[in-house]
Parts: C-alpha cells; structure tokens; sequence
C-alpha cells in the first residue's frame, strides 16, 4: 500500500483535479490518497472564524457566499454530466447550510475547529463524485473515523493504527482510499486539527499506521530544492535526503514540509518522496534514513528571529546557572533555536516574540539582558559537514561581507546554523548559492 497526499494547489482547480485522478490510477497498487482543502478555502474558513468572533456577521456571511460561489462554478468545470454536478451540488450545500446556522449560534473555539474542517471534507467529498463520474471504484474514508489526538495534542499512532486496520480489513476488495488531511478527533472526541504540517501530518501519519511501502507528498514544486527557488535565481532539486537532513531543513525555512510532518515515517522507516504534480514524472527527492551522500545538501532560512544575549560575570563557574535560564523559556513554552554561550555570556535565539516581555523581565536578575530582534537563521544542511574536505572553509570565505551575529556547530553532524540580520537574509542566500554549490 502507497500513500499519496496532494495539497491545495494540486486540488486547488478543477482541472489539476482531473490530474490527481490520473496520477493515482497509474498502477494498480493499493492507495491511500490523503488531500487538502482546496487552495484559498482555509484561509477563507479562517477569515469566518475570525468575524465570527468578533462579533462581526455580516463580514462572516459575505465570505460564506463568496466562497459558495466559488465551490458552485469549480463543480460546473469539475463534473460533466448534470446527474453529478446535482449530486454534487447537494453535498456541498450540506457544508455550507453548517456554515450559515453557524451565524446564529454562539461562537466558542470547539465551533472554529469544526469550520476549519469544512475545506477538507469538501474537498475530498467533491473529489469523490469526479472518481464516481468517470466510473473509478473508489471508497470515500472518513479520517474523523481514525485520525485521533491526546489531551496534549500529540497523534495517538497506537489508535490510529487499530481503527485504520480495521476500516482497510472491512473493505479488503477496495484498492482506492479518499481521506481527508489535517483534521481529527481530540481526546473529548470533539472535531479538531493537526496543526503542526497539516495533511502533510496526515499522510505520515496513515504511512505508518498502514506501515505504507512509500508516503507521496505532491505539491507544486518539484521535490525539495538546495536553496530557496523564490529568492536565489537557480536552484536544483536534492535527490536524496535522510530523515535527519530533511527534518533540519524543515525546520530551518524550507517551506515544502512542516518540520513534524515526517517524524511518523521516520520512526516507522517509511520513505517519502516529494513530487511535482506538474511535473509527474520528475524525480523529486527521496527521504529515506540513507543520506545518499556526504557534504553540504541545501541552505534554508528562517525570518522573525529575536536573538536574547545575558551577560553576567557570574556565570564564571556557576553551576545551575543555565538550568534557571532554560526553566524560563519553558516557563512561557518558546522554544529556543539556537544557543552559543562564553564565561560570561550566553546567547540565544528564538522565533516567537509572544511572551518576550515576560521572559526578559524573569532575566533581568540574572545579568544584563541585549535583545536583536528581526534577525533570520541561516542553516546549511549535509551529511557529516565537518568531515567533508573543503566545506568549512568554503562556507566561511563565502560569507566573509556579512556580518554574522551567531555560528553554532557540532550540536549536529548535519548543519552548520548561522544568525544573520534580516536585511542580510537574501544576501546570504546569494553567496552561499554561489560560493557552496557554484550557482550564480
């Protein structure tokens, strides 16, 4: 069994969807096809939410019709025969009937999630009748019925495996499986969501439970790229990355995958691969556990960056020290990305600014405290850097304009993390592009 997840632009017109059926009819193997709302519809189910709450219904119902406008004419191009687009049609009235009782109740956060779940069960709900239309044996699979988080958000594999096996083993004769990404059930069995990668979490999700041969993420770009294609003008697509380079690109900047979205797979050792729904027959690049290859394979960037500096001659020697200042970021749940400390110093960075007051009051008594803020990480991401012959020197000669704020090293064999100004972001890129891989 493969698993194959297309986002919102796979799906996002309906001829891209007339693609997708065409990609998961091309062998006989049995599919589990994982899709997202439709490009625009999130954000469109989210701007309801957000009038809703505040209190503001006519700027909610002007977005509901405006989208129900835009569902009415993708059927009319999406199906051909007037049986199906009724069929059709009064499936997605279903949805947005919710949608217009929604005004007149009460709004409260288990009500958001349950709006926020409407783009994926009208995607794949209209996807369905395309398959029906061209007479494609197909089983629409419910992931409320299976996909389930605990009371700390985490995804429950464990359950997720015993109910998905028992779905697939009740309709062992189907080859063809339709599922929606992103939502689930959370531990009051109330409608919620993946957050963290969305359906990209979903497929993973599904490729370890069913213990999947391969789990297919299919976007719009051609598997993921050693730089940033829309910043550095050439850029090449990496054959092959191991789970661990992969998920330091993830979460460094590259926007192709969600740094959790591969942890399932990885911890079931599920390759993935991420392909090109315009270029289906591109080889995109392969995640497997084998980095393929030695050296440097990409650079990522992440913006938004605050970098904390706390200096106190009190550290000389003090033990516990670090211990109080980590217990403050836990404190108030920001992570910490990078960390470079002296004698008398430590610096840090981190990519959330929402309790930053809070934490720099709760430092202050441990020394003098220097902010920085719109900062942007820069990670150049291989298998065994320090090892491999040249590397370091020519990351360092590439970089010698920029005014560097950070280097961290050796926290792993995999990258090399630089802290840059934000405004030296693209810069950065630039003489990396051209100074590690000799791209202009």
């Amino acid at each position: 069994m493969k698993v194959m997840k297309f986002g919102g632009t796979s799906v996002g017109k309906p001829e891209r969807m007339h693609d997708v059926a065409t990609l998961i009819t091309r062998d006989a193997e049995e599919k589990i096809v994982v899709l997202s709302a439709l490009s625009g519809t999130t954000n469109s189910l989210v701007e309801i939410g957000n009038a809703m709450a505040n209190g503001d219904r006519t700027v909610a119902k002007q977005v509901i019709d405006k989208l129900d406008a835009h569902y009415q004419n993708f059927i009319s191009n999406l199906l051909v025969t007037e049986a199906a687009q009724q069929k059709c049609r009064a499936i997605i009235a279903e949805h947005f009937e919710f949608l217009n009782i929604i005004l007149k109740i009460s709004f409260n956060d288990a009500l958001n999630k349950d709006i926020l779940a409407q783009g994926e069960l009208m995607s794949t709900k209209m996807f369905s009748c395309y398959l029906e239309e061209k007479g494609i044996d197909h089983m629409l699979l419910p992931a409320l019925d299976f996909m389930s988080i605990d009371a700390y958000d985490e995804p429950q594999v464990g359950a997720i495996k015993a109910k998905l096996s028992a779905i697939l083993a009740q309709n062992s004769g189907k080859k063809l499986f339709i599922t929606q990404g992103y939502i689930c059930r959370n531990a009051k069995g109330e409608v919620d969501n993946l957050k963290r990668g969305g359906s990209d979490y979903s497929a993973s999700l599904i490729a370890a439970a069913g213990q999947a041969s391969v789990c297919e993420i299919w976007t719009d770009i051609d598997g993921m790229h050693n730089n940033d294609p829309r910043i550095v003008k050439k850029t090449v697509a990496i054959e092959q990355l191991s789970f661990d380079e992969a998920a330091e690109l993830a979460y460094f900047g590259a926007k192709i995958l969600h740094p959790a979205s591969i942890w399932p797979a990885q911890h079931y050792n599920v390759p993935v691969k991420l392909l090109n729904t315009m270029e289906p027959d591109a080889k995109g690049t392969l995640i497997v556990e084998n980095a393929g290859s030695v050296g440097v394979k990409a650079v990522a960037a992440k913006d938004g960056i605050t970098a904390i500096k706390i200096k106190s001659s009190r550290m000389l020697l003090a033990y516990g020290f670090l211990r109080k200042v980590f217990e403050v970021f836990e404190k108030y749940r920001t992570s910490i990305d990078m960390i470079t400390t002296s004698e008398v110093a430590v610096s840090l960075t981190i990519d959330s600014s929402t309790y930053l007051d809070d934490i720099i009051r709760e430092l202050e008594p441990f020394g003098t405290v220097e902010i920085d803020k719109d900062q942007a990480i820069v990670s150049i991401v291989g298998n065994e850097i320090g090892q491999t012959e040249h590397i370091l020197a020519k990351l360092f000669e590439s970089i010698a304009d920029i005014p560097v704020r950070m280097v961290s090293y050796g926290g792993s064999p995999h990258n090399v993390t630089l802290l840059v100004p934000g405004s030296f972001k693209t810069q950065t890129l630039q003489v990396l592009n051209k100074g590690i891989f000799g791209l202009d």
